[in-house]
């Protein structure tokens, strides 16, 4: 099994990008943008209007400052990655972009922004990196695992859960609690979990998890509280404390818990916004995330920001440069109740702080071995490398469902990453 150094990681993606090559250099021809210089500067984006328009008014406030016009191009979701891919082809790129991930089509034109981390507070433990280990992305703010209760149905239960500041509930503490619950309102379910390796990755990591992770010969291999994880995780998926259905048979979590009948969910930061509005029949809250061999969420960026090389190269810099200034980020983070990507900011939400402080806590506890595996992912996202499905949750599925055993899930995990990444030539 590899340490938790990194060192097993680094050297296999390195190997990684020796194959993937021919990715980048047949993405892009000559980097560069079509736009005129003394143009608006174009920053494509997706969701600014649903987050608070944050970004819009940064322009704003920045066009005010300096006389420098950022059109905000607001873009679906969906179709922003085929727009940049088309751009990149047409050399055609925005000045800036807030993107999902770097894409090895236009990746050799993302231009360097170190300078703007170097000193800097901002998480590039959650950047990509060029071949020369250039930051070429800023993460825009963080995304996380967390837990949400139905607090309508913990009081009238009288039953305590931790909140803000308090010491977070183990896993063990945590399942009494909710069974505790469950049983005096008469609620069909305890809890919800996505159907998703991102979040049972979270649970995988508080029992000790090391994840999945290549050695220098690209073998992938796990630890074994991976199995012990696993195996809680099926204890709890009996159709009485969690439905099966939500794993086995796709039945949505989130529309489950909105219909007040389940106790908790696991979920994610994101879902905040959506149960602000979305929920009111019972009061939620969040709460940590439950604790057993170490106290950990998943996270990582939301989004990341990344500057093109064209004629509007440095007045793009520099606007980035002028957002990522502690006072300006924080009222980007404020204005979109964003999880801030740099640290030591004291963010004043204007509703559910309470909600982010248990998030910004979660993640400050988490250890090292969350940012390495997400910088594993980043650097085979960057090279278009990824695997056939999702490994993870669907060889968890099976055991599940009880057609594998645990181990067999595991050795089969292992078997495809170490096949689709680890041996990548």
């Amino acid at each position: 099994m590899t340490s938790s150094t990194g060192k097993g990681i680094r050297s296999a993606v390195g190997a990684v990008a020796v194959g993937a090559m021919a990715l980048t250099l047949g993405g892009c021809g000559s980097a560069g943008t079509g736009a005129d210089a003394d143009a608006p500067i174009q920053f494509f984006l997706s969701g600014d209007a649903n987050q608070g328009g944050g970004y819009a008014h940064m322009a704003e406030k920045y066009e005010e400052e300096t006389g420098v016009e950022i059109e905000i191009v607001d873009i679906a979701n969906a179709d922003l990655p085929t727009k940049l891919k088309n751009a990149a082809q047409a050399n055609d790129l925005p000045a800036i972009a807030r993107v999902g991930g770097v894409d090895p089509v236009w990746r050799d034109a993302a231009t360097d922004l170190s300078d703007i981390a170097d000193g800097s507070a901002i998480r590039t433990d959650l950047s990509d990196l060029d071949d020369d280990g250039n930051v070429i992305s800023l993460p825009s703010d963080i995304t996380a695992v967390g837990m949400f209760i139905n607090k309508t149905l913990f009081d009238e239960a009288g039953v305590a859960y931790p909140a803000a500041g308090d010491e977070p509930w183990t896993w063990d503490e945590y399942a009494a609690a909710v069974r505790e619950v469950q049983e005096d309102t008469g609620t069909s379910y305890g809890m919800v979990m996505d159907k998703s390796s991102h979040r049972l990755k979270a649970l995988l990591y508080e029992f000790g998890s090391d994840y999945f992770q290549p050695d220098a010969d690209g073998e992938f291999s796990t630890n074994d509280d991976t199995a012990r994880a696993l195996e809680f995780f099926a204890s709890l998926n009996d159709d009485s404390f969690m439905p099966r259905s939500v794993w086995l048979s796709d039945a949505d979590p989130n529309a489950l818990f909105k219909s007040g009948d389940v106790v908790s969910y696991l979920s994610g930061s994101w879902q905040i916004a959506d149960f602000a509005v979305n929920i009111a029949d019972f009061e939620w809250a969040s709460v940590y995330m439950p604790v057993d061999a170490q106290r950990a969420t998943n996270f990582g960026n939301a989004a990341s920001i990344v500057v093109f090389d064209g004629p509007q190269q440095e007045a793009a810099h520099d606007f980035v440069e002028w957002l990522y200034e502690p006072e300006n980020y924080t009222e980007l983070s404020e204005t979109s109740s964003f999880i801030p990507a740099v640290d030591g900011l004291d963010i004043e939400y204007a509703a559910h702080a309470d909600a982010f402080a248990i998030y910004a806590d979660d993640i400050a506890a988490s250890p090292d071995i969350v940012g390495e595996i997400k910088q594993m992912e980043l650097s085979y996202a960057a090279l278009g490398v990824a695997t056939e499905g999702d490994p993870v949750r669907d060889e968890t599925v099976k055991y599940l469902n009880g057609e594998i055993a645990v181990d067999e899930a595991i050795a089969n995990i292992e078997s495809q990453f170490t096949d689709q990444l680890g041996a990548l030539e």
